[in-house]
């Protein structure tokens, strides 16, 4: 959840899936993890426990095989001409 205060009229805001205004002139919004406004130096980032999952499909051997891959050298054919 993140938590941000707009210091044009102190509103602070918790990040929901619904979107979420102050009402000032600077139009402070945020949904989910994101957040803009007009002017965000009027924007503080009060409290950001946003924690990211990292869902690996490959195993070990597999991301090996893949860096191996990587650095393979492209051959040139060369053809004949006639």
């Amino acid at each position: 959840m993140t938590t941000i205060r707009c210091k044009n009229c102190n509103v602070e805001l918790t990040s929901t899936s619904k979107v979420q205004c102050c009402g000032c002139d600077n139009q402070m919004m945020i949904v989910d993890d994101k957040f803009g406004a007009i002017n965000l130096d009027l924007v503080e980032i009060v409290n950001n426990s946003y924690k990211k999952e990292t869902k690996n499909y490959l195993t070990n051997s597999d991301l090996e095989f893949q860096e191996s891959r990587k650095q393979r050298k492209v051959r040139k054919i060369n053809f004949e001409e006639r």
